[in-house]
């Protein structure tokens, strides 16, 4: 492979003559490109999207695997889909090189061992009915493609999301996504553009596969769990809104149902 695009010469220099205003419209400016380069890649996406919701219907689980700024975007996406969708702890899991300790502050060398992703997916008993997507802004880091690359010998589906045309990463990937955001604002520092068009992809895959698993109704949702008096009342409101409840009788319904899918179901009993 060629030098890769998330490496290249940023297209500003001398940036620190720069003053804050046009350090930050510059970075603005390079921020808009993002979401365009991720539309190239919808129907890559869609296809990882599929799979995972396959996976997820049939009692699979959805792993992603990095490290870095990368591995810590799997772990944010993980971590937000039980309480928002109230779907169990374990099946959405964000593996980081390094172990958890790495998601604080970055462990020297983590990401340089093949095999060592493997061994963190088999502490899941991870198998076939599973899918693992590698997320790797560069597409060349050693823990994921290792890993991906195991997976795929004992017949477990994989993806990616990476930042560089055709990097390694992709051909380990059942199901690549390439989203190639160009160079970095500061040369590659790729928690920037790579970081945010992750960040983003993450989001649609997640957020579609739960929909789909009808973890969603209109565009409410009624699953989240109710663990803090601000998500009380967003359900409570919610519960206003499908059955026509005061305030008061909303939320007491919703506090002893527990879901907004159980206090909208028993109201309408």
């Amino acid at each position: 492979m060629n030098q890769r695009v998330t490496e290249s010469s940023s297209n500003y220099d001398q940036l620190e003559q720069m003053s804050f205003s046009e350090l930050l419209v510059n970075m603005n400016k390079e921020d808009k490109t993002v979401p365009l380069a991720i539309e190239k890649a919808i129907p890559s996406i869609e296809k990882l999207a599929i799979a995972v919701h396959e996976k997820l219907s049939n009692g699979g689980r959805l792993f992603y695997i990095g490290a870095g700024t990368s591995g810590r975007l799997g772990i944010v996406d993980a971590s937000e889909c039980p309480p928002t969708y109230g779907v169990p702890h374990g099946m959405v899991i964000g593996l980081i090189a390094g172990g958890d300790s790495a998601i604080r502050k970055a462990i020297e060398f983590a990401e340089d061992d093949p095999n060592q992703a493997w061994k963190d997916l088999q502490d899941h008993d991870i198998s076939v009915k599973d899918i693992v997507i590698g997320i790797a802004a560069s597409g060349t880091t050693p823990y994921v493609i290792g890993g991906l690359g195991i997976c795929r010998e004992n017949g477990i589906a994989t993806g990616c999301v990476t930042c560089n045309p055709d990097a390694p990463v992709t051909h380990v990937s059942d199901f690549p996504v390439e989203v190639v955001v160009g160079p970095e604002f500061v040369t590659g520092s790729t928690r920037m553009k790579a970081g945010t068009a992750q960040k983003l992809t993450l989001n649609m895959i997640t957020t579609s596969v739960m929909v789909k698993l009808g973890r969603v109704k209109g565009n409410k949702m009624v699953d989240m769990q109710l663990s803090n008096d601000k998500l009380v009342d967003r359900g409570t409101n919610m519960v206003m809104a499908e059955t026509g409840l005061d305030y008061a009788t909303a939320n007491a319904l919703l506090l002893s149902e527990g879901s907004v899918r159980k206090a909208v179901d028993a109201a309408h009993k």
